[in-house]
């Protein structure tokens, strides 16, 4: 086990992490050169005023006209997102792993409240996954490959509290939640997750778009 362990959290996260950085480089060259073919116009209409104007409005709860439609699903997508970014980041065990690998230290959030957020995304992949079966208009355009994401962004953080609370045996948990944490991280560039990423910059294109092309607000 302790072989694993070491196997897991040396080379073979330097390889989720290439995956993950190379992947991303990649995609961002595809998205530019897609963008300059199909719509070099919007382009040339970039504008940062609009396009900051657009990340902050959206980074608001109930900022657009469709969240306040939907407020439930507003209160649970912002608090699905915020523990999604914050808890991995800001856990202090990882924030440790940072300063071993490359030497960088940052803030970290009380373990406590990293526990309650690990809960808040848990809970959020079970909502996203009821949605999905039970309203009809969602249903409709959801593949099997939706479950399968939920499940991959559910599966550090479920090992992760299972290996916290040393529930069953810790260190199965523990590799299990590292093992599972690199491999949604090498997926991260070649699947829907990738907006993870580059929703700012899909923010951004779509306000310039909005503000400098249509002259009107995209929310």
């Amino acid at each position: 086990m302790h072989g694993i362990y070491n196997f897991i959290t040396g080379p073979l996260a330097w390889v989720s992490w290439s995956i993950f950085i190379l992947g991303i480089l990649y995609r961002l060259a595809n998205i530019t050169l897609s963008a300059k073919k199909r719509d070099g116009v919007v382009l040339n209409y970039f504008n940062l005023k609009y396009a900051l104007r657009s990340i902050l409005h959206w980074m608001i709860p109930f900022g657009s006209v469709n969240m306040r439609k939907h407020p439930i699903m507003t209160i649970v997508s912002f608090s699905f997102h915020i523990s999604l970014l914050v808890a991995p980041i800001f856990l202090l065990a990882h924030v440790i792993l940072w300063e071993e690998f490359f030497g960088i230290s940052f803030w970290t959030i009380p373990d406590k409240v990293a526990d309650i957020m690990t809960v808040v995304v848990i809970a959020g992949c079970l909502f996203f996954a009821v949605r999905r079966i039970i309203i009809k208009e969602v249903k409709f355009v959801t593949s099997p490959s939706d479950y399968l994401l939920l499940v991959l962004v559910a599966s550090p953080f479920v090992f992760g509290f299972l290996a916290y609370h040393q529930w069953f045996d810790y260190q199965l948990m523990l590799i299990l939640h590292i093992l599972s944490g690199e491999i949604l991280l090498a997926l991260i560039p070649f699947t829907r997750l990738v907006h993870m990423v580059f929703a700012p910059l899909v923010r951004a294109y779509t306000g310039s778009e909005f503000g400098g092309v249509r002259h009107a607000r995209d929310w």
